[in-house]
């Protein structure tokens, strides 16, 4: 189990991801942008950061860089339909972030997850 912030400015993706994130054991919290991430962030721990690369406001890797600072243990994984143009040019980033591109599939999610974060203990346990 672990403590994933879920960054997607989609409503019905958001809810979809923290959902099946859920049904996977995980504790989920989700967040419509990047903002409100960084405030959510402010005030908790967690695993894994699962950010849209695009966004409105702060798109996902500044988001991901932001949090990387406060929380340099966060592993990163991004979701994106346009994974290729969208971290194009993008110096700096974070870790060795994960990216998944849409669409796929939940269990490829979920397996993605588990690997990227292997038998990592729950942050803040």
């Amino acid at each position: 189990m672990a403590r994933i912030l879920v960054a997607e400015d989609d409503d019905s993706m958001r809810s979809f991801l923290a959902g099946a994130l859920r049904r996977a054991g995980h504790i989920v919290e989700p967040a419509a942008d990047g903002f409100e991430a960084i405030t959510i962030l402010a005030k908790q721990q967690f695993d894994l950061l699962l950010a849209d690369v695009v966004m409105p406001g702060m798109d996902g890797v500044e988001l991901a860089r932001r949090a990387s600072r406060d929380q340099p243990q966060l592993k990163v994984m991004f979701i994106t339909g346009f994974a290729a143009v969208a971290l194009r040019g993008r110096s700096g980033m974070p870790g060795d972030p994960k990216i998944l591109s849409k669409p796929f599939h939940l269990k490829d999610l979920v397996a993605q997850i588990d690997q990227l974060l292997g038998a990592r203990p729950l942050a803040g346990a």
